[in-house]
């Protein structure tokens, strides 16, 4: 475990500039004719929807969790004494990318962040525009090589963690798990770390994979500490290729299995176009895999901006 210093002086190392959209994924999908078409061009066609939300958080008893969807892998976890803000991202645009489903509820809206959990570095994961709004956010908790770019964003502090570190802080615990994806931020940029986080409190465990493919890790989570309530993403999938770093509907399943979770909450999935599949097939998909495999009774979809309690 680091604890990161404000107070380090950054170095900037000059970034390569791309010569190929192939240069921005480990597995090389794109090339820039297919990248403008299905992107861009397409979520420029589609016109955005749903809407921000007046939230109704419940009041809570010891012991349980209000769960918010802020859409795409963004999260609000609320238990009686504890806010934390996961992935926190309520932008309306990403570059070029447009977001075609409104985050669930407005960034003024939220309670006081007590605690905001980076998965890794990427733009749709760690976004300065949104933590930089964030009243006053006390601890963040990171993986490797992250905390350079949070240093001008507010908190407190900023921990960094390594796959299977932990920080605790009064009553709660954080630990940092494996994941298969990456974490460089721009080209080159391969010292930031990524991974996934079991969130422990009042006696519950959380668990939020972050970006990943489908591995053996979480056969290795489940073993070490089974989350009862699992947030797995299920989008970003097609073509084939795109499954090097993210997982499919079908993998989420196995990976549910794998963790021996309780609850499967899906994420990463309506709010940005991040590949080729129909915008709403990932949770379709979703609903007749848990159907066919009995698992239906596991399965909590959550729509944007609306708690539920665990």
């Amino acid at each position: 475990m680091k604890e990161v210093s404000r107070r380090t002086p950054r170095v900037r190392p000059r970034k390569k500039i791309p010569t190929s959209f192939k240069e921005l994924t480990p597995s090389k999908h794109f090339n820039p004719g297919t990248f403008f078409y299905e992107m861009i061009w397409k979520a420029l066609l589609t016109r955005r929807t749903g809407e921000n939300n007046i939230p109704k958080f419940p009041v809570l008893h010891k012991g349980q969790i209000a769960l918010t969807w802020i859409g795409h892998a963004s999260f609000l976890a609320q238990f009686t004494d504890l806010n934390v803000l996961i992935d926190p991202n309520f932008a309306n645009w990403l570059f070029l990318l447009k977001r075609v489903k409104r985050a669930g509820l407005s960034i003024e809206d939220l309670p006081p962040i007590d605690l905001v959990l980076l998965t890794h570095a990427h733009f749709d994961h760690f976004h300065k525009p949104t933590l930089r709004r964030l009243p006053s956010p006390k601890i963040g908790i990171m993986p490797w090589g992250v905390g350079d770019l949070a240093k001008d964003l507010g908190f407190e502090r900023i921990i960094e963690l390594h796959w299977w570190e932990s920080f605790t802080h009064g009553d709660w615990k954080v630990t940092l798990t494996p994941s298969k994806h990456w974490g460089a931020r721009t080209l080159h940029d391969h010292h930031r770390g990524y991974g996934g986080f079991i969130l422990e409190h009042q006696g519950r465990r959380i668990y939020h994979a972050g970006d990943t493919a489908y591995f053996h890790g979480f056969k290795e989570i489940g073993r070490k500490a089974p989350p009862e309530i699992a947030l797995l993403p299920i989008g970003a999938y097609y073509p084939d290729s795109f499954r090097h770093v993210h997982m499919g509907p079908d993998q989420a399943v196995k990976a549910f299995r794998d963790l021996k979770s309780k609850w499967l909450v899906p994420m990463h999935y309506g709010s940005f176009r991040l590949s080729f599949e129909d915008m709403d097939e990932p949770p379709r998909w979703l609903k007749e895999l848990c159907d066919e495999g009995e698992l239906s009774h596991h399965l909590r979809i959550l729509g944007e901006g609306v708690p539920e309690i665990f």
